[in-house]
């Protein structure tokens, strides 16, 4: 029997917290989409149980596997999109969270296997550059997961097309990654209107480093006494 860190039933209570966000902005449908968590400390995460409805999630319906995907511990079976969650986590120890969304403008662009140009100050400020197309792969192992890392490795953008499939996001933690799939779909809308109305060029290079530099170390509350503030949508 694993012995299971404490840090677990934390980790479990803000990985099935955060499936809320993924409904509020309209990111999935009906079982659709999972987030995951990397366990503070060990070779483990927590991920969204297979097929149950958004409504019906507990803290203790969490699944924890290790990093090859085998359960560890829960009443249900993970997500199917398991085995790609472990093999980011695997190859990239950085990464402490990621998202799967179907959410509709992003997979849109997926389909059509087209990157989001980096056109508007938004995008520039968390993306940093285009949101890149991933190959397309099966569900159900871990080349969905090879195509993410692949992809991401040597890329700013946190979020990733799949192609003909969805959106995967990454982050430092889950929240982090969170907020990737909620702001990848908002500049998937914004992007996807302008060209309703003619061509869109991305922003200058210059200005893309410019502004994602002050976003990314500059922005926000960063005094030693005041926490970092961490807002979703437009910056100001």
């Amino acid at each position: 029997m694993t012995v299971l860190p404490d840090s677990v039933d934390q980790v479990r209570r803000d990985v099935c917290d955060l499936h809320a966000e993924l409904l509020r902005w309209g990111l999935v449908t009906w079982t659709s989409g999972n987030i995951s968590a990397r366990v503070p400390d060990a070779d483990l995460l927590v991920i969204k149980p297979s097929g149950l409805l958004y409504d019906e999630l507990t803290p203790e319906s969490m699944v924890v596997t290790d990093l090859d995907g085998t359960v560890v511990d829960g009443e249900y079976s993970p997500s199917s999109d398991t085995a790609a969650h472990a093999y980011v986590y695997r190859a990239m120890p950085d990464v402490g969270g990621v998202v799967h969304t179907h959410s509709p403008y992003a997979t849109a662009w997926a389909a059509r296997g087209e990157p989001i140009p980096c056109a508007i100050t938004a995008m520039a400020d968390e993306f940093g550059a285009d949101i890149p197309v991933g190959p397309f792969a099966l569900i159900g192992g871990d080349d969905i997961g090879k195509g993410i890392v692949n992809t991401l490795t040597g890329h700013r953008s946190p979020a990733v097309l799949m192609r003909n499939h969805g959106v995967f996001t990454i982050g430092k933690n889950a929240k982090a990654a969170v907020k990737a799939a909620v702001m990848c779909e908002d500049v998937a809308r914004t992007v996807h209107l302008a060209r309703v109305h003619g061509p869109v060029g991305a922003l200058a290079a210059e200005h893309i480093d410019a502004l994602y530099e002050r976003y990314q170390n500059v922005y926000g509350q960063r005094g030693a006494s005041q926490p970092q503030q961490q807002e979703e949508g437009a910056q100001s």
